[in-house]
């Protein structure tokens, strides 16, 4: 009995060290990244919504090196399985926080496509203002924009210090997407949309704090972005290089390896992940010649390509008919939801147009999650160039984005009260469990009927050829000497993307190694962990409780997510 007592408070004492430690963590991680505390529903009342300064990713190191001291003095083998896995998912972040500064990231920011401008872009997008007191605090936040562009500037140029040069293809590329932001009417600018869009629009106190807004766009913002971009094209750009992979220079082979490892939550190499690559591209060879002959077109697979790349029947001929074309769909896919989840999220979410002047450099659509505080819906952001969405890829980009895409994936998260915050809010660190699910999402619109031609299944495939060609291609780029044309034409040859898309896709790759190898590599996982429930579970394998028990994992590593439903098979499969 004693015995009993004894390891019943030993329980008791680990785990609330790891809730006081997980909640001290949350309030760091609150502090230093004020963008994600905001989209969780908890921000700082204070301004600053960026810290990326040099001296910003120091600190971070250090406080995560004390705070990685803590955790290793709790007894992970007296901790309950829930909070096994948060001692985990808490180890591997402060890990993260550690590497991303030995191996130089922050010396390498990203650019491209989601450079700067993108960041307090989507920022704004994410904006409500319901009344003059949000609206102040957001004209606060404004201002100190312009701040966060000289850091990023000021960590460029301690990386070229260090003899870091990035690929001038990137480079030439960011400062033209700057300069683009940095043009234009201010008061039409996405950092000003947020007063339009406010139900106090039209009254005369927030009519004068649009106006101020405007200014700040226009004074302080605009030049801002201008200024980083005259000194990437003009300081950086003549001494970038010609060669693209990011291992070469200082610490860049560290640096891939950190970011493979990152994203694809699985220890494996450049080789190996460019092995499974090759597999899976041959493998959808196959399955799409198979569909190209069910077709009734005629002709081999390259003919079909073709046919659909040509055809203008498989393009919209306006951004305002594809949104609308795509609401229907999404209105069409919601109503399918309660047939494969038994539990929904309590928000909702709207279909938008990624402007036109922004949409040559960014992908076919993106999420935007709504705010953990419910103040506003989530976004489908459709592509705003109907030549770069083919609608026989409607389905799946949709399936992928919306519901029960990425969108609700997130929703459901942060309505898991029980979950320590930092698991709640961190779910862009676990790329391969969200990417993963939504590639899954999209295999699930044959089982609701909604691959109805050929040309959609096709479409489906091509979507799943297009993330196995990243394993091929990103590992190539950065790990096997491949040229930036090289890479193209192995995309052009098994996709039916524009080459325009194929070179903006393959941009992308350069810009940010390794994050396009989440997708496909998830995505495989959770298809296999289908499989094995379905084997497993036989006659009693029921789809809903299975979605269910995927979704209440939340935001994990894709081995804490397999660890995870094997316990529930072990405990359903007697």
């Amino acid at each position: 009995m004693a015995e009993e007592v004894t390891a019943i408070e030993a329980i008791g004492e680990a785990g609330l060290a790891l809730n006081e430690l997980s909640s001290r963590y949350w309030q760091f991680l609150r502090y230093e990244f004020p963008l994600n505390a905001l989209t969780a529903g908890e921000p700082l009342d204070e301004p600053t919504l960026f810290r990326e300064a040099p001296s910003d990713f120091a600190r971070r190191a250090d406080v995560a090196r004390i705070f990685h001291a803590e955790l290793g003095n709790i007894s992970l083998a007296s901790l309950s399985q829930k909070d096994r896995i948060t001692y985990r998912l808490l180890e591997r972040e402060l890990t993260d926080l550690q590497d991303l500064f030995a191996t130089g990231s922050h010396l390498r920011p990203w650019l491209l496509p989601a450079g700067p401008e993108f960041n307090t872009q989507y920022f704004a997008n994410l904006t409500h203002l319901g009344d003059v007191a949000q609206a102040k605090l957001y004209l606060a936040r404004l201002a100190t924009l312009s701040d966060y562009f000289r850091d990023v500037q000021a960590c460029l140029d301690e990386g070229v210090a260090l003899g870091i040069r990035a690929p001038k293809v990137v480079l030439a590329a960011a400062a033209a997407n700057l300069k683009q932001s940095a043009q234009g009417d201010a008061s039409r600018t996405a950092w000003c949309a947020p007063f339009g869009r406010s139900p106090m629009a039209s009254q005369a106190t927030m009519m004068g704090l649009a106006q101020d807004a405007a200014r700040i766009v226009a004074e302080q913002i605009q030049p801002a972005l201008q200024n980083l971009a005259d000194h990437i094209e003009h300081r950086l750009l003549p001494n970038g290089r010609e060669s693209v992979a990011c291992t070469e220079g200082p610490l860049g082979v560290e640096f891939y390896a950190f970011w493979v490892r990152h994203f694809t939550n699985l220890p494996m190499t450049p080789d190996a992940v460019h092995t499974i690559g090759l597999e899976q591209v041959s493998r959808l060879e196959e399955e799409m010649t198979q569909v190209a002959a069910r077709s009734g077109v005629g002709g081999d697979l390259d003919s079909y390509r073709r046919f659909l790349a040509e055809d203008p029947g498989f393009r919209e001929t306006s951004a305002e008919r594809l949104r609308e074309r795509v609401e229907a769909l999404a209105k069409r896919i919601d109503g399918k939801i309660p047939s494969i989840l038994g539990h929904l999220p309590r928000s909702t979410y709207g279909v938008q147009s990624i402007p036109a002047s922004a949409s040559e450099k960014l992908p076919m659509a993106y999420a935007q999650p709504n705010p953990a505080d419910g103040s506003a819906p989530g976004t489908f952001w459709i592509n705003g160039l109907p030549d770069r969405v083919p609608t026989y890829s409607l389905v799946s980009v949709t399936l992928h984005e919306a519901w029960p895409g990425h969108l609700m994936h997130i929703a459901l998260m942060q309505e898991m009260t029980a979950l320590p915050m930092f698991r709640r809010a961190n779910f862009t660190k676990y790329g391969a469990c969200l990417e993963g699910w939504a590639m899954y999402c999209e295999t699930l619109g044959h089982e609701l009927g909604l691959y109805e031609t050929p040309h959609q299944h096709f479409g489906q495939l091509d979507m799943e050829m297009w993330r196995a060609c990243r394993l091929v291609v990103d590992t190539g780029l950065h790990a096997k000497g491949w040229t930036r044309e090289q890479a193209v034409q192995y995309m052009v040859e098994r996709l039916s993307l524009s080459r325009n898309a194929i070179e903006a896709e393959v941009d992308r790759y350069i810009a940010m190694p390794a994050q396009a190898l989440a997708y496909h590599l998830g995505g495989l996982k959770f298809r296999e962990l289908r499989t094995r429930a379905q084997s497993r579970l036989g006659e009693r394998f029921n789809l809903l409780q299975y979605h269910d028990q995927l979704m209440a994992a939340g935001a994990v590593t894709l081995p804490v997510l397999e660890e995870i439903i094997d316990t529930w098979l072990d405990g359903h499969a007697t």
